[in-house]
């Protein structure tokens, strides 16, 4: 988006971007143009005589025509600037002028009203992406010494800068390509920013209900009642324009005559309307929009449009926006109380984070909820998620320490790099249950835009592994699982006791364990039916203390002797003095209830707050808790696991292959496959052999070409109709002799022919071994996928593929090659020779830093990789060259 009308032909629009600034709110950047004179002229005028002495090293009071003309006409390669606006104001400018080839000098101006709000690393961070598209390596400043805070943009963006100080000035330089520690501060500069963000919309001082109906059947007055009869801790202030009072509140026909500053504006007006309401909220300098209005992206071309308008209006005037579209928002904190949703009462307050795109899924996630007596933190709608979305709200929810769990109903995910990447620093915190739809077209929801995606589902599946999330298939086996992460300590293991009073009910559970991967080591232990509560407690107590448990399942069918809540009593009782969790089946019973949770125990001393923490959730059959405990299981087995350091192979020559890939799309624009040569050339970049093949039409060809490499050799057909067809149908292996040679030449010739597949290649005889496959495809969506296969019906009819995003760490690579179900013929299969996984993960990371540094690569299969005891051979490769859109999770803060 851009408020400068006529642009020059060589702009850049694909720098343009909106960030979120330090304090939480929004900033656009973008290419500075001729028309930004006046803007230019005005942010001067606002500056301290101090801000343009360290900007200029002088008393510049007013910029000449000649000047301004100069900070204003760029050519956008050797003379470049930014600026960062809000309102359509200017409140910063930064720039470079080439001095050489790889060097440039660079200058920043923040305005005094928006300094320490981030600006000056944010038009850093941009400046230094569009210098390195350009060919700049290193940015060098002269800083007067007193100018500390841009001293601290330097040194605070991770880059190593080097001082000098001469004639009073310091001289500043710096390499700007990235590296692991300005990536660190750049991604934590974001969290933090996005964090903040969504903190400002759950704990508003102020709310503005725009729409406040005195109709009790309207959106505006439930909204409005729900907000008061929740306790919200804040002033509340209702927006009507005919009315004068609402449910007893002094009603205001515009958020701009409000006598107070409005944290949080709640539109519920007709969707033709929201534009006005936006303009006027932005005049009031409200700090975020919750939407609940419908009418936009989800009702046609025309709601579309109205959703483009209100995030222009909104971002450019630094306000965030939940929804539209929403179901609203919950924050059960006792320090605000909110309940700005169209939920009639506020849930019970506890320590699960929930959101959902879909309001109606809202209302029946929250039933779900209150139904199992689960507590919950935070609650938010995103709707169509126009700007805030499920991403921030997990930026806040990796530092809220009152969320201990997270669940997400995802109907599409927009940006799945971004969530990927955030979705792990959250796993690693603390459980993240996601329920996805299938991807397929069935799948998103009208007003959800997302770009088309080329990627199986199977790689989004593996994407949540690789995060450590949780995937289940439904809400309610979201709630299964959150009832237990919530509640109980995580499993350090899969080793499983039952303990119950039911024969029948305990093979169930056994079985159940069985089937998810669990391994019974106690029991199962089945009380008789005449079993009193001491009966069961000696029992449990003798499962809990068993050091070859990790996890207690209890079961059981209602008892003769004793009570159900004697018996649930003595769960409680045991499992609260164990680090081990438990799960229980109480047939006819599902959730936590008062027994379980311990609420009632009678004669139990100082329990303290330890049992709401230790409630023992209740399942209604064996299956269901098994499940949860399973899931439960394997996310404290990745949570405990090493996480690995990023691969980086050694002998790569970057350079060469950037210059590889720009020589073919500068001959080919639109893209092609590399000849041999090239392909060789880029996978030599970063340290690939390529087994060389050489073309032949004639029998006397081949022999010479088999002369030249060595025998023996290998002939085959390169054409795609049968070059992967299982046996020997389309090549002939291990030659040995010229004779040999002329004769396969022949008969392939001869076979091939009629289907017009006589185009063949000689190559060297690999080593025999397991052919393998690994490829690497850029996804407009995920960006780049790396994928990992045993050649043959494993890959072409089993779908046996395993999938990864980049970038990947060690552990990844090495979680790849074990994915797949034919990965034992690795390790021997049968007597056969053990390969070298060394050399295939090897392999496949230098594959995986190519395709997450070559966005251009658009395609890349290498087929057949030989894996041997001695290492890989790379015989055959198939590389497509196009140009790349951007991807969604660039090497620069942007809002999607």
């Amino acid at each position: 988006m851009t408020e400068t009308g006529v642009r020059p032909e060589t702009y850049p629009a694909w720098w343009e971007a909106d960030v979120v600034l330090r304090n939480g709110s929004v900033a656009h950047v973008r290419p500075i143009v001729p028309n930004d004179a006046e803007g230019v002229r005005r942010f001067h005028a606002g500056q301290s005589a101090e801000s343009i002495y360290l900007r200029f090293f002088a008393p510049l009071k007013a910029l000449s025509d000649k000047d301004v003309a100069r900070f204003t006409q760029v050519d956008y390669d050797s003379r470049v600037a930014l600026v960062a606006t809000l309102h359509g104001d200017i409140i910063g400018i930064g720039r470079y002028d080439r001095l050489d080839d790889t060097t440039a000098e660079v200058a920043f101006n923040i305005s005094d009203a928006h300094q320490g709000k981030g600006v000056g690393s944010v038009l850093l961070e941009h400046l230094a992406a569009a210098a390195q598209e350009r060919g700049v390596g290193k940015f060098v400043a002269d800083v007067l010494p007193q100018n500390r805070k841009m001293i601290q943009v330097f040194t605070e963006a991770g880059y190593d800068v080097d001082y000098h100080f001469d004639d009073g000035v310091i001289a500043v330089s710096f390499t700007i390509e990235p590296t692991e520690q300005s990536q660190a501060v750049r991604l934590s500069r974001e969290h933090r920013a996005e964090a903040l963000g969504v903190r400002s919309a759950l704990f508003p001082e102020s709310i503005a209900v725009i729409g406040a109906s005195r109709r009790i059947d309207s959106v505006g007055h439930q909204l409005l009642t729900n907000i008061r009869a929740g306790g919200f801790t804040g002033r509340v202030h209702a927006v009507n324009i005919e009315a004068r009072h609402v449910q007893g509140l002094e009603a205001h026909s515009r958020v701009s005559e409000i006598p107070d500053q409005i944290d949080l504006a709640v539109v519920a007006v007709p969707a033709a309307s929201v534009r006005l309401v936006v303009q006027d909220c932005a005049a009031a300098g409200v700090k975020t929009l919750l939407v609940v209005s419908a009418g936009f992206a989800e009702s046609g071309p025309t709601g579309a449009h109205r959703q483009d308008e209100l995030l222009r209006e909104a971002r450019s005037n630094g306000m965030r926006v939940i929804g539209p579209n929403s179901f609203g928002v919950i924050n059960s904190h006792p320090d605000v109380r909110l309940n700005a949703s169209l939920a009639p009462a506020l849930p019970p307050a506890g320590t699960l984070g929930l959101v959902s795109q879909s309001g109606a899924l809202g209302v029946a996630v929250l039933a779900l909820a209150a139904r199992r007596n689960l507590g919950i933190s935070v609650f938010a709608s995103v709707g169509n998620r126009v700007d805030v979305s499920i991403n921030d709200f997990m930026q806040y929810w990796i530092d809220d320490e009152g969320t201990s769990a997270v669940g997400l109903y995802l109907e599409s995910v927009g940006n799945p790099r971004k969530f990927s990447r955030i979705a792990r620093q959250l796993a690693l915190r603390k459980p993240v249950i996601v329920v996805k739809s299938a991807i397929s077209p069935y799948g998103v929801p009208p007003g959800h835009r997302i770009l088309p995606s080329t990627v199986p589902a199977a790689a989004f599946d593996a994407m949540l592994r690789q995060a450590g999330v949780i995937r289940v298939e439904n809400v309610h086996q979201l709630f299964d699982v959150a009832q237990l992460v919530v509640h109980q300590p995580l499993p350090r293991g899969g080793r499983v006791a039952i303990v119950g009073n039911s024969d029948a009910l305990g093979a169930l559970t056994a079985q159940a364990c069985v089937s998810w991967g669990l391994e019974v080591t106690h029991g199962p232990v089945s009380l008789p039916s005449e079993a009193d509560a001491a009966d069961f407690s000696t029992v449990l107590d003798a499962a809990f203390g068993d050091d070859g448990v990790d996890s207690v399942l209890t079961c059981f069918i209602p008892p003769l002797v004793t009570t159900g809540e004697d018996v649930a009593h003595a769960v409680v009782e045991s499992a609260r003095n164990s680090e081990k969790p438990c799960a229980a089946t109480f047939l006819g019973m599902v959730g936590v209830t008062e027994a379980l949770s311990g609420s009632d125990l009678v004669g139990v001393p100082d329990l303290g707050e330890s049992i709401v923490h230790r409630a023992v959730p209740t399942y209604a059959m064996p299956e269901d808790a098994v499940r949860a405990l399973a899931a439960a299981t394997r996310y404290g087995q990745w949570r405990a696991r090493e996480r690995g350091e990023p691969v980086e192979p050694a002998d790569q020559d970057l350079a060469a292959a950037d210059k590889l890939v720009e020589g073919v799309l500068a001959q080919t624009p639109a893209g092609r496959a590399p000849t041999p040569g090239e392909a060789q050339t880029l996978l030599a970049a970063y340290g690939v052999t390529l087994w060389p093949t050489v073309p032949v039409t004639t029998a006397d060809e081949a022999v010479a070409a088999a002369e030249e490499l060595g025998y023996p050799v290998v002939i085959k057909s390169v054409s795609p109709a049968v070059r992967h067809q299982p046996g020997q149908a389309a090549m002939h292996v291990d030659l040995q002799t010229e004779a040999s040679v002329r004769d396969s030449f022949e008969a392939l010739s001869v076979r091939l022919a009629p289907v017009h597949a006589d185009a063949f290649v000689l190559q060297r005889m690999g080593t025999p071994g397991v052919a393998c496959v690994v490829r690497t495809s850029e996804d407009p969506v995920f960006g780049p996928v790396v994928s990992f296969s045993v050649a043959g019906p494993p890959t072409d009819l089993l779908d046996d593929i395993g999938y990864r995003i980049p970038p990947l760490t060690d552990v990844d690579v090495t979680d790849l090659i074990s994915s797949v179900k034919a990965a034992p013929l690795l390790d021997g299969y049968h007597g056969a020779a053990v390969a070298d996984r060394a050399a295939l993960a090897d392999l496949i990371a230098r594959v995986s830093v190519m395709a997450d540094r070559q966005p251009d690569v658009a395609l890349l299969e290498i087929n057949p990789v030989l894996a041997h005891p001695g290492g890989v051979d790379v015989l055959g490769v198939e590389i497509t060259v196009a140009p790349s859109t951007k991807r969604a999770d660039a090497e620069r803060r942007a809002m999607t």
